[in-house]
């Protein structure tokens, strides 16, 4: 699991002239020899910094189409990638299950039946910390393990019966993007059981739209441009992209002169528009989640003036908004006090290998919430009318936050990695 960064690796990937298109057969297609236009992956080909593509992380499988999960990494620079993976298996059925990068879902317990094979298409955006020859993210240590911050993109084959048999990769630059910024609540989580909105939201949107997920457990808005996570998104950033801002936990936490929700918080969030404006593309706001925090059935404010801050600059200025602190409330309080745990990361000791205590964490979800949350942003979406909205999956169904999906038909199949530390922030 563990990826040291090389910054001088990152910076010849991004400059030396690379393939437009890979394409990876794990199983052939016929008895004929594969493809010429396709490699055939073999159980020994390994990712290292000597082969560009390879089998990653986990032991390789047997063979991909005898469900078995497994990763595989590709080498490619830093943008969108349009990934169709080929499922199913000609010997036997399959269910299967696609995530990317740091478990973003794109394809979720998809059934073939035996000797069916489906071809699912989706954009990944793949990012390093570079930001040009000069400047690179200031990560936080926890952050150099991330699959999110490294040289590779990162297929996740899972499922209670995983089949793959063929990927392909190619640049999509045409896409729009829509970059997240923002804390914990929006990061993408790479180990189990935490998770958040960022890496669900990708799982209803098809191949017309990129999701680049910059949050980080953590951060504020201010700490956010400090670090050079804002320098980075502008960076890679072109006319009609959008930017999403959801800020708000931890800025409330900040002492110093001048902070506040009218004055850094504000401020900040005001670099946020101008900067985005600047090059073309659309910000858009997220107030905050709420935390768990109950008091005779119904969710008590813990956030301060900083959801009201955001509205009032976001009417200034005439930002979109998606009331994401008033949907949250709403959905806790449909599940109720008690419910409610289930959404969170709430785990009695011994729930995951290595788990000594109780995990009670009251403001990061675990996949179910993450999942729930993420429609929650998509029916603001929806709301607003925003025009990627046309690249939703036809599968989607509407959502209403006070009448959440049954949590014990919520079906996840964790990935191999379990994390005890809780995210930075509460």
């Amino acid at each position: 699991m563990k990826r040291y960064l090389s910054f001088f690796l990152f910076m010849a990937v991004g400059t030396m002239a690379m393939a437009q298109r890979w394409q990876y057969e794990f199983v052939p297609s016929s008895k004929q020899k594969t493809r010429s236009t396709a490699v055939l992956v073999n159980r020994s080909d390994r990712y290292s910094l000597e082969r560009d593509y390879g089998y990653d992380f986990i032991p390789s499988p047997e063979r991909p189409d005898r469900q078995t999960p497994f990763y595989f990494s590709v080498r490619v620079p830093d943008g969108n990638y349009r990934v169709t993976v080929t499922l199913g298996s000609r010997k036997h059925a399959a269910v299967t299950t696609v995530r990317a990068e740091s478990r973003r879902l794109f394809v979720e317990n998809l059934a073939t039946r035996k000797g069916e094979l489906r071809q699912e298409s989706f954009i990944v955006h793949k990012h390093s910390p570079q930001i040009d020859e000069r400047r690179v993210i200031k990560l936080k240590p926890r952050e150099l393990t991330k699959l999110n911050f490294d040289d590779r993109l990162t297929i996740e084959i899972n499922g209670d019966a995983p089949a793959c048999a063929a990927i392909t990769i190619e640049r999509a630059d045409s896409v729009p993007t829509v970059f997240l910024c923002g804390n914990s609540t929006v990061v993408d989580q790479d180990n189990e059981p935490w998770a958040s909105w960022g890496q669900m939201i990708t799982r209803w949107f098809g191949d017309q739209v990129a999701f680049a997920n910059f949050a980080e457990s953590g951060e504020t808005a201010s700490t956010f441009i400090g670090a050079g996570r804002l320098a980075k998104v502008l960076s890679m950033m072109k006319a009609g992209d959008y930017l999403i801002a959801e800020f708000g936990h931890n800025d409330q936490k900040q002492r110093f002169p001048g902070a506040g929700a009218y004055y850094n918080f504000a401020t900040s969030l005001k670099t946020f528009i101008d900067e985005t404006r600047a090059r073309g593309a659309t910000p858009l706001f997220v107030t905050p989640t709420q935390r768990r925090s109950f008091k005779d059935g119904r969710i008590q404010e813990t956030h301060a003036d900083y959801p009201e801050a955001m509205a009032w600059l976001a009417g200034r200025e005439q930002v979109p908004l998606i009331d994401l602190h008033a949907m949250t409330r709403t959905f806790y309080e449909a599940m109720g006090e008690e419910q409610s745990k289930h959404a969170f990361v709430h785990y009695p000791a011994g729930s995951y290998p290595g788990q000594t205590t109780d995990f009670k964490d009251n403001t990061h979800f675990n996949p179910y919430g993450a999942y729930e949350i993420a429609k929650c942003v998509i029916e603001g979406m929806r709301q607003l009318q925003l025009p990627f909205i046309s690249a939703l999956r036809p599968e989607y169904k509407p959502f209403d936050p006070a009448c959440p999906d049954d949590f014990t038909t919520f079906h996840w199949n964790d990935s191999p990695f379990f994390e005890a530390e809780k995210p930075d922030g509460n």
